[in-house]
């Protein structure tokens, strides 16, 4: 049986095969970078309801891309953070000058990571077959969740719907729900 450090290793180099053709083979022209171009302490306000205010430049910065693009590159770069954050962790963990405690905050850690993107995939399954959206991103960040919905709108009801979904996954965690209309129709 294979040892769970090859095995992360093997997943890692199967990912940076996968990633070093996908970005060799598509046009570097429709790839953007999304920022919204605020720092930290612009931010922006976070209802009592956990509701974000004021996502409308995010939401515009997202547009230069494909829909459907969009949402595999962002996903991308979520996997690509985690991964290196893992590598990093595991790294700790191997090392013969890390202490035991050391290690063990790095496999907690290591833990901690796995479990967020397991369940970001459960709350993308669960938001996708209770509702006819084409697709669906969840990302966890900072003790706070992001879902961005391709649809052409959402209403209120959908809106609390998943916010419902996220905190019975999560907690109570404040979340932004946004949406992004489909325009390749």
């Amino acid at each position: 049986m294979l040892k769970k450090q090859t095995v992360w290793l093997l997943t890692m180099l199967s990912l940076m095969i996968v990633l070093s053709v996908y970005y060799m083979t598509s046009d570097t022209d429709d790839l953007a970078y999304i920022d919204n171009g605020q720092n930290d302490s612009e931010q922006a306000a976070t209802t009592d309801s956990g509701e974000a205010e004021g996502d409308d430049a995010t939401v515009e910065d997202m547009t230069n891309l494909g829909g459907d693009e969009l949402y595999t590159t962002m996903r991308m770069e979520v996997q690509d953070d985690r991964s290196m954050q893992i590598a990093r962790l595991e790294e700790i963990v191997t090392s013969g000058s890390s202490t035991i405690d050391e290690k063990d905050q790095a496999l907690k850690d290591i833990d901690v990571l796995e479990s967020l993107s397991t369940k970001e995939k459960i709350l993308e399954q669960s938001i996708l077959t209770n509702n006819e959206y084409q697709d669906v991103l969840v990302r966890s960040e900072d003790d706070k969740v992001h879902v961005s919905v391709k649809v052409d709108q959402l209403t209120n009801t959908e809106v609390v719907n998943i916010m419902q979904l996220v905190r019975e996954e999560f907690g109570d965690i404040p979340v932004n729900v946004n949406y992004q209309p489909n325009l390749d129709e």
